[in-house]
């Protein structure tokens, strides 16, 4: 074969693979015949939805399928050679020298007691790649390649001392440590924040370049693919919907699956709502002036500032948007302002009231002007509660209303959210997190608040999913003039749905505005940094 031939020969090749997993007695598809090839140097992306197939698909590559799991018929090819029969023995002797895995949650993913140094060079002692000296000093080399400041202390520190990000950079370290021909990228951004997510994308792209490694980029978002990837294959039900060449699938779509996403798509999609901030009420919902919080450290002896001289307005029937990153201190002024923490300094106007200053019985009863919707629909859920039970349990917290008009308000505003009323019988695990996050919505609807809190209400969802939230939100805001102060770190999302905006950073509000203008003109160097890591703006060709 000549050398051409060769760099042209799939690294990967999957051949009609078909995926079963048991339940109960009986082994059920779950993957269906589904066939594409990754190439030297070349990043495939597996697109789709929770339950699509494509996570199940990459760990049927690799040979870490669930106990309930088997490959019922098909082909893994990895360089010519079809792996799909191999016992874990045989597959052992290629994890990490031919394919390795970058995972999806670095937190999860990591031994807590072992330090970074030892599972880096775990890898290599297993391959017996060099004596214990040689391995500290390749390890070392690793995380400086990875973009880790200081290694030799990164060594010697445990997961827990170190961010997300650099964890993430931990397990990319690991991956590449063999220089393996194929590496498989499963979610490896998605608990990350943008501009993190972008530099661990940049250097998963950048190493590719310098090994010609072959990339299979398995994620739900469609901004990302379109940014990384070379091809596309969309997965919907374990079955390829659509495949092709990056820049083909997303100018020209054929699937109606694959229009959904893209329209779906919050980072590709065009914003069109029309912003009420100086066409709404005069009125002011939220007013926050000069919110300081400061928490205590080292035993009380000292304090850190978790915000810093915050200031915003919202009108009434508006959505104002709080983004930053993690640390940027938008989830302490959302606690502030919904009365769950008294702050340091500051005034906090809410629907009139002055927040700061409620005590006892006002400040319970201010709880029915102000709700607050969580990040996770399943977490704040209670498990043992029928739906019916967590929608009604605000209205027996609220006085004495009659059973009848319970009966009936939670019938009413399960209605509202757009679920059925079959729900109201089953417990949250019974429910989508979809229909989670509606349920959550409707408890926090049920005492008629004026202002809805939403701390990343949307971020742990499926891209269909959270547009279809989206839509419900914008429509309940609509028929019931609701005020929502919305807490993101994703700014394609808050680009559709917010009228103003606050960009915090290190505590410090560094940009505010109507969101055309802070997308438009930007005030500051941060601002720049996250509009330009949003996913999907990079061109659809890789170089």
């Amino acid at each position: 074969m000549t050398a051409a031939k060769a760099m042209d020969r799939p690294v990967l090749e999957i051949d009609n693979l078909v995926i079963a997993y048991k339940d109960q007695d009986a082994f059920h598809s779950v993957v269906h015949g589904v066939s594409f090839a990754v190439r030297p140097g070349e990043v495939v992306a597996l697109v789709g939805e929770s339950g699509s197939g494509k996570t199940t698909t990459a760990q049927a590559v690799i040979g870490l399928l669930a106990e309930n799991g088997r490959l019922e018929s098909g082909a893994i090819r990895l360089n010519g050679t079809d792996i799909s029969k191999w016992s874990q023995k045989q597959l052992d002797t290629i994890r990490g020298s031919k394919i390795s895995l970058i995972p999806q949650d670095p937190t999860s993913s990591l031994n807590p007691v072992k330090t970074i140094g030892e599972q880096v060079g775990e890898i290599l002692k297993i391959h017996g790649r060099g004596d214990k000296k040689a391995i500290e000093a390749r390890v070392t080399e690793l995380l400086a390649r990875v973009g880790l400041s200081h290694p030799e202390l990164r060594a010697r520190q445990y997961p827990h001392e170190l961010s997300g990000g650099m964890r993430q950079r931990v397990l990319i370290a690991i991956a590449i440590a063999l220089e393996p021909a194929l590496i498989i990228a499963d979610e490896p951004t998605s608990a990350l924040d943008v501009t993190v997510q972008k530099r661990i994308l940049d250097l998963i792209d950048d190493l590719r370049r310098e090994f010609n490694t072959a990339v299979l980029l398995v994620t739900h978002d469609l901004g990302v693919a379109a940014d990384r990837a070379n091809h596309l294959v969309v997965l919907q039900g374990g079955r390829i919907q659509e495949r092709g060449p990056t820049a083909e699938v997303l100018s020209a779509p054929r699937s109606p699956y694959t229009r959904k996403l893209l329209a779906d798509a919050p980072s590709l999609a065009k914003p069109q709502r029309v912003s009420k901030a100086n066409t709404g009420s005069d009125e002011y919902a939220i007013v926050v002036e000069n919110l300081v919080q400061d928490f205590p450290v080292k035993n009380g002896r000292e304090t850190f500032r978790a915000v810093d001289g915050v200031s915003f307005r919202v009108r009434k029937g508006t959505t104002h948007a709080i983004v930053g990153e993690s640390g940027s201190g938008k989830t302490t002024t959302a606690r502030n302002v919904v009365a769950f923490q008294k702050p340091t300094s500051g005034r906090i106007v809410v629907d009139g009231a002055d927040v700061t200053a409620l005590r006892g019985e006002n400040l319970r009863q201010f709880r029915r002007k102000i709700q607050l919707v969580y990040q996770n629909p399943f977490g704040s859920l209670d498990p043992l509660q029928s739906i019916f039970q967590i929608i009604e349990e605000p209205l027996l917290n609220f006085g004495r209303i009659a059973r009848e008009d319970r009966t009936r308000k939670v019938h009413d505003i399960l209605e509202r959210v757009g679920l059925p009323e079959s729900t109201l019988t089953r417990k949250p695990r019974a429910l989508s997190g979809g229909q989670r996050q509606r349920v959550a919505i409707a408890r926090a609807l049920v005492l008629d608040p004026q202002v809805l809190v939403l701390d990343e209400a949307v971020s742990a969802l499926d891209v269909t999913v959270q547009a279809q939230i989206l839509g419900l939100l914008d429509e309940l805001q609509q028929k019931l003039g609701l005020t929502y102060l919305f807490i993101s770190h994703d700014l394609a999302v808050v680009r559709q749905i917010a009228d103003t905006v606050s960009v915090l950073h290190d505590g410090r509000q560094v940009d505010s505005g109507t969101v055309e203008d802070v997308f438009l003109r930007p005030g500051s160097d941060y601002t720049r940094e996250l509009i330009d890591a949003i996913p999907g703006t990079k061109t659809f060709a890789l170089a």
